[in-house]
């Protein structure tokens, strides 16, 4: 029995307008993307990326995607993401951009780099913060997305299972 090896895109979806994020379904970033791989790589490109695409994970009010593909083929997939300008629903289209924040060989490799993600964002946050209310709001945010045993800042140096390149 053979295993398919894929890989798994971690994008932020960025809208013109942070009010449009709740109206966009994942049939909606599904049918764009692959509209996105059809127009940059052709046919070629469609057939081999329409083989195991697909949205793992969409979360309308933080705007984040996973997406996943086979191995043999995210290149095709990385390139068109780039290409997104719009998203279309129900016969509305939402201005945005896709910004890749990780590429990874298991869905476990992706959810470690987003609780990084959203803890070095907290981090940011609570830098910026000018109440104190806000501060301690930020501050229980920030102990709250610390794992058990694991350390509040760690380097990301530590990429185990991270992408491979050939």
């Amino acid at each position: 029995m053979v295993r398919f090896k894929n890989r798994y895109f971690l994008c932020e979806i960025i809208f013109e307008d942070p009010r449009c994020r709740q109206l966009i379904e994942e049939r909606t970033v599904h049918t764009s993307v692959k509209n996105a791989i059809a127009r940059i790589h052709g046919d070629f490109g469609f057939a081999c990326c329409s083989i195991a695409f697909s949205v793992k994970y969409l979360n309308a009010y933080t705007g984040i995607v996973l997406l996943c593909c086979r191995k043999d083929f995210y290149r095709l997939l990385g390139s068109s993401l780039p290409f997104i300008t719009h998203l279309e629903n129900k016969n509305q289209r939402y201005p945005c951009s896709f910004n890749t924040l990780h590429v990874g060989a298991t869905i476990r490799t992706c959810q470690k780099f987003l609780i990084q993600y959203n803890r070095d964002q907290l981090l940011l946050l609570l830098r910026n913060c000018t109440s104190e209310a806000d501060r301690q709001a930020i501050q229980k945010s920030v102990q709250s997305s610390v794992l058990a045993g694991e350390p509040l800042f760690e380097s990301r140096e530590d990429s185990d299972d991270s992408m491979e390149m050939a």
